[in-house]
């Protein structure tokens, strides 16, 4: 049995879909659904039960002995999120307990860190890089960084560690099941929303001289190349680590929304406004992650290009009423 938190989520049904192609379905889906929409992710998956977020921790010793693999993909995502107890306790303290249970029952732990870790980016975007010197500028980055450091220093210590312990620095996900995150889905699905509705985009302009507007850069990568790595580390349980999950190859915005213009097969109209002033100075001009390390490892697939990721999932999930993955 696997136990997938956010999995009704973005990332977590995606996967949840992958372990299904895989021939799985003993799956519990863990998350905080309430009164959102993430339930439609769920429709067209296999797997055994649903569990709400706050339910799951005081049920957890009923799983001991049960599972092999636990992925937590469950944490408030949200850069612009300002309770910073609750994305303490919510992404910090709840990964330790799933970290300590996976430990104390030789469960393989595999789980989301973030590229938000890295900050402005001033000590680069190497995972083989000391993570005590990065300086995240938001409470969800930190959030993450301080789960980072707790695990470095268990393993350190030769503390309590689980069977197969994998965390990943997600850089700039995009792809379909992300229609429910609201303000925090991708540039493409705000471009496609937009560009239905009024047909044209707007870009942040650039408040740097050496970037022009709308060219700020990111890693930017498809989910579903997301769900192929999380696949190469599930049948490889002699791996562990913390990786970069990225292309390797930064892109514009700009680059995206051309992108996603021709997919749609219409003439682009882009805009350049103003970037309101809270974000100015916690805004990251340029993510690049450093793939060494994951290809030290042995994966060596592919990455979708921004085009085709862009084309697959306009085309094919956007352009058919947001279909579900």
């Amino acid at each position: 049995m696997m136990i997938v938190t956010g999995g009704a989520g973005f990332i977590g049904s995606c996967m949840v879909r992958t372990l299904n192609d895989m021939g799985i379905e003993d799956i519990v889906i863990v998350d905080n659904i309430k009164e959102t929409d993430k339930w439609m992710n769920m429709r067209n998956k296999r797997y055994r039960e649903y569990i709400s977020r706050d339910e799951f921790l005081s049920r957890l010793q009923d799983f001991s002995g049960k599972i092999t693999h636990v992925i937590h993909m469950g944490a408030c995502s949200a850069t612009t999120e300002r309770n910073f107890d609750f994305l303490y306790k919510n992404n910090f303290e709840y990964t330790k307990t799933l970290w300590n249970f996976c430990a104390d029952h030789g469960i393989s732990f595999l789980y989301a860190s973030s590229a938000a870790t890295y900050g402005a980016g001033n000590q680069g975007f190497d995972d083989k890089g000391d993570i005590n010197r990065l300086c995240p500028l938001n409470g969800y980055g930190y959030s993450k960084q301080l789960f980072d450091l707790w695990a470095e220093k268990e393993i350190a210590v030769g503390g309590k560690t689980p069977k197969q312990h994998v965390g990943f620095k997600f850089f700039n996900v995009y792809g379909p099941n992300e229609y429910f995150k609201k303000n925090m889905a991708s540039v493409i699905f705000h471009t496609f929303n937009e560009v239905t509705k009024t047909g044209k985009k707007g870009l942040f302009q650039s408040y740097r001289k050496d970037y022009d507007d709308g060219c700020q850069m990111r890693d930017f990568i498809y989910v579903k190349d997301i769900c192929k790595v999380m696949k190469y580390m599930i049948e490889r349980p002699d791996i562990s680590g913390l990786f970069n999950l990225g292309t390797g190859k930064a892109r514009t915005f700009y680059d995206l929304v051309l992108a996603t213009f021709d997919s749609m097969n219409v003439s682009p109209v882009i805009e350049f406004i103003k970037m309101p002033e809270e974000l100015r100075e916690k805004y990251q001009y340029y993510t690049q992650a450093s793939m060494d390390k994951l290809r030290e490892a042995g994966y060596w697939g592919e990455f979708y290009s921004l085009e085709a990721g862009i084309k697959d999932y306009v085309q094919n999930y956007l352009m058919k009423g947001f279909q579900i993955y």
